[in-house]
């Protein structure tokens, strides 16, 4: 091995999941996590295509199911709770074939638990400085001990921390796809839902609630556009101030559901944006998952991008015994087309939040005479196709042969 020690930032699902197969592959693994602990909450994620054969190749697909989300449809609401349309689960999350829904704590969990044995995390820390030292990198930490590594690896998320120590600000990499935002938060599940979600939705607004199968709580998602707020990530005063405000005028469930919002436990709020970067290493560093190419969550693709990712570049390493010069160009090459493609279904974010009540009410109305119109299931086949494109769009090299017995 040329490169033996590495260190990878972030420890949600692409970290972890590249740590299960570098240590699967002989490599020392070190994963340092800015949390104090294993972040259990989160939203529903959905594994889909070429990331379901990566989770099958692990042996969890089958812990993977066990957490399903189990959802059963989707309601849309006016006002007064009034139901207009209706839509299947997996319809409205456009999973086919051996695709999974569950929540993104219980995957990170899952892979977590499979590698916890295999190396180290740190907990409740992070990287201060990364600075060269010969053919290693000396790397300091906010708690811990500097320490050298060979190889680092940020999988620390859109704002990542190490592609701006070793790439520059997040502002070069950041595209605006139209001023939205969104938070996340744990409400009581006083509506009594059962594996099922609501949306409320107003011209370029909407509140959607749901409950999965394992969760005593249910979640509440607030998507919405506000040109000109002047978002600080760090600021969770202001981004409560914004969603309180932005929805403060909403019926059905809003008022109370906000009403929850300061103490809510695992309050989440960030931008629909996506990452474009012309590469993804800069000598002995290298990005992965969000850090790297964030699709936003209108693709519905960015843990299984991450999952990809972690493989191949864990697989790439192997393939070239450790030297990142070999290793990090052919990891780019073999993903560059997947994420392209994957990109562009994040781009759909206008259909997920209606520009107009008159689009909205359009909207409602293709639902509601989806499976009355003729070209209807032509529509949802193509619809399904596209998803499926991108999330297979990617060949799976079997590295494992090149494994000597």
């Amino acid at each position: 091995m040329k490169s033996k020690t590495i260190l990878i930032s972030g420890a949600s699902i692409a970290g972890p999941t590249l740590a299960w197969w570098l240590s699967y592959y002989g490599f020392d693994v070190t994963v340092v996590e800015r949390a104090p602990e294993l972040r259990r909450g989160g939203y529903k994620i959905d594994l889909r295509g070429a990331a379901v054969e990566v989770i099958k190749r692990m042996g969890l697909y089958e812990k993977v199911k066990d957490e399903q989300a189990g959802m059963t449809g989707a309601a849309f609401v006016n006002d007064k709770g009034k139901i207009l349309a209706r839509l299947p689960a997996n319809l409205i999350g456009l999973r086919q074939n051996d695709d999974v829904e569950l929540m993104r704590g219980d995957l990170s969990r899952i892979i977590y638990e499979d590698t916890v044995t295999k190396c180290r995390y740190l907990f409740n820390d992070s990287i201060d400085t990364i600075t060269e030292q010969g053919e290693q990198l000396a790397v300091t930490f906010k708690n811990s001990q500097s320490q050298l590594f060979d190889l680092v690896i940020g999988a620390d998320g859109i704002h990542s921390h190490v592609r701006s120590l070793a790439f520059g600000p997040e502002s070069a990499f950041m595209q605006n796809l139209g001023d939205y935002f969104f938070a996340i938060y744990s409400v009581p599940n006083y509506l009594k839902l059962d594996r099922s979600e609501l949306f409320y939705a107003k011209a370029d607004r909407v509140c959607n609630l749901y409950r999965t199968r394992n969760s005593a709580d249910a979640k509440a998602l607030f998507i919405f556009r506000s040109p000109g707020f002047n978002y600080d990530y760090r600021n969770q005063t202001l981004q409560k101030d914004q969603l309180k405000q932005t929805f403060a005028d909403m019926g059905w469930e809003v008022p109370k559901v906000l009403a929850y919002l300061h103490e809510a436990p695992d309050f989440y709020f960030d931008t629909v944006q996506q990452v474009h970067m012309k590469a993804w290493s800069s000598g002995r560093i290298a990005l992965l998952g969000d850090a790297a190419w964030a699709p936003s969550l209108a693709s519905g693709q960015g843990t299984s991008m991450a999952v990809v990712g972690a493989y191949v570049l864990a697989g790439e390493l192997f393939k070239a015994q450790g030297d990142h010069q070999i290793a990090y160009p052919s990891y780019e090459t073999a993903m560059r087309p997947f994420i392209e493609k994957n990109q562009l279904l994040g781009r759909h974010v206008k259909q997920m939040v209606p520009s107009s009540n008159w689009r909205l009410r359009l909207q409602l109305m293709m639902i509601r005479l989806m499976p009355y119109l003729p070209m209807g299931n032509l529509i949802i086949k193509k619809m399904l196709e596209e998803v499926s494109v991108a999330a297979n769009g990617i060949r799976l090299h079997d590295y494992k042969q090149l494994i000597i017995t």
